[in-house]
């Protein structure tokens, strides 16, 4: 059975952290822009598509902070689903794993 918006648990990943970090929509169901502002301490976001269901939220602005930290699950996990990926770019800084219905 395919995971659902409802049923799928979103993480923030954390260069800085070993262990992905359950989290919650305020609100439930969905993440607003604020929120994930706040989550991921930027002021830009950007979508990285994994699955039909599945994305990373990203800084889109993360390499050009000083430092930019590399998030090695973060990019591990979009090499694995997206090998086309793989060499040609990484995913730096805070990060948030949900499903594609959990952001609105």
């Amino acid at each position: 059975m395919p995971a659902t918006a409802t049923t799928y648990q979103p993480h923030l990943l954390d260069p800085h952290s070993a262990e992905p970090q359950p989290i919650h929509p305020r609100n439930g169901r969905s993440f607003r822009l604020a929120e994930l502002y706040e989550l991921l301490q930027c002021q830009r976001v950007d979508v990285v598509r994994l699955t039909d269901e599945l994305i990373l939220i990203i800084d889109d602005e993360g390499k050009f902070r000083n430092p930019a930290y590399l998030n090695l699950l973060a990019t591990y996990l979009w090499y694995q689903y997206q090998p086309a990926a793989r060499g040609q770019d990484s995913i730096v800084g805070r990060v948030i794993l949900c499903h594609d219905k959990q952001f609105r």
